[in-house]
């Protein structure tokens, strides 16, 4: 067994001693063996590239957890999944503050964004990475973001953009709510918190409200190079409006999550844009992610690791046969 795996594992020995043998036969018969070794030596290349190989085709690719649920208008309705999201996420809640900890998560529930930046006004969209350090900007298709306001301010719940609006909508831990606007997307880049180096978090869930209608709210998780890696649907809620939605996912085996874009319902939130017939409008609240970490060199996938052996196996072949 032993004398096998050295003759796999070197195919210029094993073509060799087929080679030797045939010395003591004819100068024609030589030359035939002499084609045979070259024949040989590509055949024992080819078995032993399959031999190495092998095992890395078998590589399990890991399956993201989810996280979902649909409630009613109280927060007690989604809580137990949500707290479930939040310990696979990462304990504890890290501060807001620049910087990296080794684990942990972040929570963004846009109840202490100042009146300043929040309805009618627009939120910066680097506030929270900037000005309330949490690793997360946002970006949209549309013209800006958006917090609701406080009561005492002005309408709750984006009644300053539609009256109809806080009939809709409920919160998980009030008052605020966040949106886009001119738009239903929203994309969250990360960060290591307080700077621009980029990061990626292992686990990302949002709170939503008044999801009516399935297949329209979700989240897409991005890796660093811009491709999907999953994506979850929001479920739809038990009561007809101002219902709790929750949706997360977590990965645990070295998933980097660079990017989410967040769907809400299929229309943007506007003036004159009512919830009725096939409409369904939808807002977020709590954001809970894995703590941003900066982004780490990915290893080459098990396919990519076998074109490598292979084409290393052939250049060798081929500067082996050279020399003969």
């Amino acid at each position: 067994m032993t004398e096998d795996v050295s003759l796999i594992m070197n195919p210029g020995r094993a073509a060799d001693r087929c080679y030797c043998e045939a010395l003591h036969h004819s100068p024609t018969q030589r030359g035939t063996s002499l084609v045979m070794k070259r024949s040989n030596q590509l055949t024992f290349a080819t078995l032993a590239i399959v031999a190495l190989t092998t095992g890395l085709t078998d590589t399990a690719v890991a399956t993201p957890i989810t996280f979902s649920v649909g409630g009613n208008n109280t927060a007690a309705s989604i809580q137990s999944t949500v707290d479930a999201f939040r310990n696979a996420a990462g304990n504890p809640v890290n501060p807001n503050v620049a910087g990296s900890f080794p684990s942990g998560r972040r929570e963004i529930n846009w109840d202490g964004v100042p009146n300043g930046f929040a309805a009618p006004n627009n939120l910066p969209n680097n506030f929270f990475n900037a000005n309330s350090p949490r690793g997360a900007e946002f970006s949209t298709p549309g013209t800006a973001v958006q917090v609701s306001a406080n009561a005492r301010v002005d309408a709750v719940e984006f009644g300053t953009i539609n009256p109809t609006y806080p009939d809709l909508f409920a919160t998980f831990s009030p008052q605020r709510l966040f949106t886009a606007i001119g738009s239903n997307v929203v994309d969250i880049n990360f960060f290591v918190s307080g700077s621009s180096t980029p990061a990626a978090v292992s686990a990302f869930g949002s709170v939503f409200t008044d999801v009516d209608l399935a297949n329209t709210t979700k989240i897409e998780y991005f890796d660093p190079t811009g491709s999907l890696l999953t994506s979850i649907l929001a479920p739809v809620g038990t009561t007809g409006n101002e219902s709790l939605s929750f949706a997360g996912i977590a990965f645990d085996a070295g998933e980097q999550i660079a990017r989410v874009r967040i769907t809400n319902g299929n229309t943007a939130l506007g003036a004159g844009v009512n919830e009725i017939g096939s409409l369904d409008l939808v807002v977020m609240d709590d954001f809970i992610y894995a703590e941003p970490q900066a982004r780490v060199s990915a290893v080459p996938e098990p396919t990519t690791l076998i074109l490598m052996m292979t084409g290393l196996a052939a250049l060798a072949l081929s500067r082996q046969l050279r020399r003969q």
